[in-house]
């Protein structure tokens, strides 16, 4: 997943009884969704409102935290605790929360605005080292047409230079971040760069996890999930926004190979091998692929006029609430969390190494006594603050 933060740690600040808010949410996205499941809206509702008394509680220094952790004290109470610091988990925030109420928005970051929030993030961008980052900061800034976008996109293009090594995530976001800025400054040459790299580092089938050769030779086929939604989301917001076939034709591709793939219980898999499409490790899976990151992408494509998967989005819906894999719920409204993934006993991460190695050599031979050996089930009790971020940008969009 996103990583990258500092180590800073912080108090939990649990809201009062004067902060209490509780918006009713309403969208085109969430009307269509309960056409087709009213539980799955039901589902998504709570979650909203889980996200506005979430939030607050990992704001730190006018940013947000890294991580929240959760340990059940000895008379049975969540104990929370929150950790870090991360200017881009607060670009992905910003992305979310600025599409609720500018109640909800100043709720959330304690009396300011999202566009105060942007703001912040594009004074610290000079700072900034990470491609990814930069992109998110002025995908934000385009979004909430800010005056800091022309320097938010003068460091991206002093950071986003052609050639070498990049990671499939930060070479998506910034053809979103690109075409989101495109009606407000001229980035048609970085664009079509962009567009260029990000067509071109598909494999046969899916998405590796690495532009260029720097990935271990056992990992160079492997992407993950989040390796495959954010460029197809790129891809169908790029034709959206100026007619182009071929990245729609792409990415209704890569929709229906990870449908296909999907779990008998609405499972959205993990590791996939990218020159056939198969499934090379599920776990662990993650709350925000289920609630977030697939229904962003897939409705994002369909906006554009790709394939609707709807029946999809409610199946991973349902594997959210009520995952067969654990008895332990993952959302709780009480203290108002998501925990965030089911993973396998397998700290080491054996697992996802040995199946890795094994479908470099054979593609499809998965070594499948593992899942004996190492069953799913283990619940990881954190939660970071760009999982509420980007199911607010899917579902007020």
């Amino acid at each position: 997943m996103i990583d990258g933060a500092s180590s800073a740690e912080a108090t939990v600040r649990l809201p009062g009884a004067g902060d209490s808010l509780n918006p009713v949410f309403s969208s085109r996205r969430l009307d269509g969704l309960a056409l087709a499941d009213q539980g799955s809206a039901a589902l998504v509702e709570r979650l909203l409102q889980i996200a506005v008394r979430y939030l607050p509680r990992v704001r730190t220094r006018g940013d947000f935290a890294f991580r929240l952790d959760g340990t059940r004290g000895s008379d049975g109470h969540w104990q929370l605790a929150v950790s870090g610091r991360s200017p881009r988990y607060a670009a992905i925030v910003a992305l979310g929360l600025m599409r609720a109420s500018d109640q909800a928005q100043r709720h959330v970051l304690g009396g300011d605005s999202c566009d105060d929030l942007v703001g912040r993030l594009v004074g610290q961008v000079d700072a900034m080292t990470s491609v990814g980052d930069v992109a998110l900061v002025c995908w934000a800034a385009a979004e909430a047409r800010h005056d800091g976008l022309p320097k938010a996109l003068r460091r991206l293009t002093e950071l986003d230079q052609p050639g070498g090594s990049c990671y499939l995530v930060d070479a998506a976001w910034v053809v979103s971040a690109l075409v989101a800025a495109r009606t407000q400054a001229d980035v048609e040459d970085h664009l079509r760069r962009a567009r260029g790299r990000l067509l071109a580092a598909r494999g046969a089938a899916l998405y590796p996890h690495i532009i260029g050769n720097t990935a271990p030779w056992y990992r160079t086929h492997v992407g993950s999930f989040a390796d495959q939604v954010y460029p197809l989301q790129a891809l169908a917001r790029l034709h959206a926004s100026s007619d182009d076939p071929e990245a729609l034709a792409v990415g209704n591709s890569i929709a229906d190979m990870i449908c296909t793939a999907q779990g008998g219980a609405g499972q959205w898999w993990w590791h996939y091998d990218s020159r056939t499409g198969r499934v090379v490790e599920g776990y662990p899976v993650y709350s925000v692929h289920q609630h977030a990151m697939a229904p962003m992408a897939l409705l994002d494509l369909a906006d554009a006029g790709g394939n609707l998967q709807m029946d999809a989005i409610c199946r991973g819906l349902q594997w959210l609430a009520s995952p067969p894999e654990t008895t332990e719920d993952l959302i709780l409204d009480e203290p108002g969390v998501t925990w965030r993934k089911v993973a396998r006993s397998d700290q080491r991460k054996a697992v996802r190494g040995l199946r890795a190695a094994s479908t470099r050599i054979h593609p499809g031979f998965r070594l499948s006594v593992l899942d004996k050996v190492f069953p799913p089930g283990a619940v990881d009790r954190e939660c970071r603050p760009y999982e509420l971020g980007w199911l607010l940008m899917t579902w007020l969009s």
